[in-house]
């Protein structure tokens, strides 16, 4: 039990990390993520070609030497408690999964926290991005009698990655802001930004915040392209001198938080406590585009740690 007299008034724009939920590549909760984390297990998966051609994979790739026949998919993503939310199931059909196990993690979020929306009297915002709509143009696309059912608007709306947060608002009944946040890589933890900021600013109670990814046709390989950012061999070796590149994968994360001082004064169980945050961009700094430059990570680290009044020296 953490007690308000054991922290000083460094911990006043201190923010408590008080619920959390995902979904993950070979981990279907937030335990069996940390179990594997603990167990060093690999979560990347290699395809065998049967299961690459029963996803549908063009058999004329599988004998091309850089198709990497690797990826990080999900399971059973094509499953979600429709009525529970209030969807028809031809309703929850035409929703890109996406936004179907986000609004699942968003719920799961709130109870691990303790918190029901129904009867919580505060405010609850919600801060999330998502990727591009993969379902909306491989699966739906391809049959316009089938969308004419429901019709554009819902369509749209069902897969629009800017409706995720409003949506989850809508179903959850959520009084907060609701807020799209779009910044590619880093679309998650701006989102935990963004919401720190609005409880701080008293504009949320309760805070909601994270992102999905999640790319339709699943359980594919990808063709391995020099100078891109895929790695030739399939493996991911963060932070480590033989890394080569990414390997895709799909996931999705949400966190609740507070401000610090009412989770300490309603009893909330505290995971982890935020300092401090904050974000820039590096302008033209970078060597393209799409390659985020030294000088700018170092300098948000660098804010980030000045906003927290926390030494660089203090972190393991």
């Amino acid at each position: 039990m953490a007690y308000t007299q054991d922290y000083d008034s460094s911990y006043d724009s201190a923010l408590a990390l008080v619920g959390m939920a995902g979904r993950f590549p070979g981990a279907q909760n937030i335990e069996a993520f940390w179990q594997n984390i603990a167990a060093g297990v690999k979560s990347i998966r290699f395809f065998s070609d049967e299961e690459l051609l029963a996803a549908g994979v063009d058999p004329a790739l599988l004998s091309l030497p850089n198709y990497v026949k690797a990826g990080a998919p999900l399971k059973e993503i094509d499953q979600f408690d429709a009525a529970f939310f209030g969807y028809t199931p031809r309703e929850a059909t035409m929703m890109d999964p996406q936004h179907r196990l986000f609004l699942e993690c968003a719920w799961e979020a709130l109870e691990h926290a303790g918190y029901d929306p129904a009867s919580y009297r505060g405010l609850i915002g919600v801060f999330a991005g998502s990727a591009f709509s993969s379902y909306l143009q491989h699966n739906l696309h391809p049959h316009p009698d089938l969308m004419e059912t429901l019709g554009q608007l819902q369509i749209d709306t069902g897969n629009d990655r800017d409706s995720l947060s409003s949506t989850v608002s809508y179903k959850l009944n959520l009084k907060g802001p609701a807020v799209a946040v779009q910044t590619f890589c880093s679309s998650s933890l701006v989102a935990v930004h963004m919401a720190c900021q609005s409880l701080l600013n008293y504009e949320s109670d309760i805070a909601l915040a994270g992102g999905v990814s999640l790319q339709v046709p699943h359980g594919h390989g990808y063709l391995y392209e020099e100078g891109n950012i895929l790695s030739p061999d399939g493996e991911c070796r963060t932070f480590d001198a033989k890394a080569q590149g990414s390997v895709m994968g799909s996931a999705v994360g949400v966190v609740t938080l507070k401000r610090f001082s009412d989770a300490l004064k309603n009893g909330d169980t505290i995971y982890a406590i935020i300092r401090g945050s904050t974000i820039n961009n590096d302008g033209s700094l970078r060597v393209s585009y799409t390659a985020p430059s030294v000088d700018g990570q170092a300098s948000v680290i660098l804010g980030a740690l000045s906003y927290a009044d926390v030494p660089a020296e203090s972190i393991s």
